[in-house]
């Protein structure tokens, strides 16, 4: 929620709602190509980028203040979001998942490692290159950093809370967080769209995932049917009914867990929007089971990747191109930590000749969480969207507890 007068050109947030939404209308408009140009340009460059990045440049162009809005939190974080979970969950086909098999999980905890290990290398390479850079609490911020990108932003601030991290210090790793992990989002989307090509070169063994697909396929082909009022008004009643059961849950339940259990906090148990998250995606599997899979047929999971659109939109609206340059070295040690963690997740994908869909999963999984790993994971098929969801969570439960170790190796190596 707004806390501050903003400067931004568009301070209504109904304005603002607008804005996306035409926005996203116009991309998808140009991406069914009309013309011959637009065919060519959106052969390479996917729609979903830039429903990520045209509203980044209305941020950093003073438009509209991605930060100082309720588009993102709570309306797309915590409405849209877990409706969308309801929704792509509610068809899930969990007999598939589980036929992914263990390499998935494999990747997932190299992509996890990959961060642990990125902090200690980036901190020392930096200790070399520019020792400014790593002076001081910048050991406590990276601490916070790795809550984040193992698990999620409870994680970070459980992070800041534990060691201390000095307000200015956390602000300016939030900041290298998002601009890192949005411009590496905006890699995995770019290339999920050419996910086949790549797995074919690579040898990827992509077959549990292309049978996976197939049936989801092949019950939409058999029971696809033109929506009624009716079943319109089910699904929305279904999300959002679920999204305000999840809701109505969740608060009491944090709060109980945090007052009577002393290690909720380590699992992220304590934060409502993980219990959100969590009991959004339990209630659409459990429909998943009963009759409720029917509205998957009068287009369930379409209306659930809309409001993923609508989130991307509003996680992109929150970057600043510019943000950095006040302490621009902040970025290269981002970007270093980022890189080591991605060569550590190809490596080993590549030892198991996982597929291109692991490798992003397993990343998103551990950088983005569950706010972000299922909008990565229906890039490469909106049936996919609740594998994310499932690493997702994984990463929220282990997150506080890995990155506190990486923290403790980080204030050792600082001499703090």
């Amino acid at each position: 929620m707004p806390t501050e007068p903003s400067t931004a050109l568009i301070t209504n947030d109904i304005v603002g709602l607008g804005l996306i939404a035409a926005t996203l209308a116009l991309i998808f408009w140009a991406a069914s190509g009309p013309t011959p140009l637009l065919k060519k340009i959106f052969a390479w460059v996917p729609a979903l980028l830039l429903c990520y990045f045209i509203p980044a440049i209305y941020n950093t162009a003073g438009l509209i203040d991605g930060h100082n809005t309720a588009l993102y939190n709570p309306i797309a974080r915590d409405v849209l979001l877990p409706a969308a979970l309801v929704l792509l969950t509610l068809s899930i086909d969990l007999k598939g998942v589980l036929k992914l098999g263990p390499k998935l999980l494999v990747v997932f905890c190299a992509g996890t490692f990959g961060i642990m290990l990125g902090a200690v290398v980036s901190f020392q390479l930096m200790s070399w290159i520019h020792p400014e850079t790593v002076a001081g609490d910048t050991w406590a911020g990276m601490a916070a950093l790795a809550g984040s990108w193992i698990g999620g932003g409870a994680n970070m601030v459980a992070m800041r809370e534990v060691f201390g991290t000095d307000a200015t210090t956390f602000g300016q790793f939030a900041v290298v967080d998002v601009a890192c992990a949005s411009l590496w989002m905006a890699v995995l989307l770019f290339l999920a769209n050419r996910a086949t090509q790549i797995d074919t070169r690579n040898g990827a063994d992509t077959r549990a995932i292309d049978e996976m697909k197939a049936r989801i396929s092949a019950y939409e082909a058999q029971n696809a049917r033109i929506p009624t009022l009716t079943d319109l008004m089910l699904i929305v009643g279904v999300a959002l009914g679920g999204v305000g059961l999840a809701h109505a849950i969740a608060a009491p339940l944090s709060a109980w867990f945090k007052a009577n259990i002393s290690w909720a906090s380590q699992f992220s148990l304590d934060s409502a929007f993980v219990w959100v998250v969590l009991l959004s995606t339990l209630l659409g599997l459990g429909l998943s089971f009963t009759r409720a899979r029917t509205l998957e047929s009068a287009g369930a999971s379409r209306l659930g990747t809309v409001f993923l659109y609508f989130l991307i939109a509003c996680i992109g609206m929150q970057m600043n191109l510019l943000s950095l340059l006040d302490r621009p070295w902040l970025f290269l040690l981002g970007v270093i930590w980022m890189l080591t963690h991605i060569l550590v997740l190809w490596t080993v994908a590549k030892l198991v000749r996982a597929p291109l869909f692991f490798f992003g999963i397993g990343s998103m999984g551990n950088i983005g969480a569950a706010a972000s790993a299922p909008v990565v994971a229906a890039a490469f098929h909106p049936s996919l969207a609740p594998v994310g969801v499932l690493l997702g969570t994984v990463g929220y439960a282990t997150g506080t507890g890995l990155a506190y170790v990486t923290g403790l190796i980080l204030k050792w190596m600082a001499g703090a």
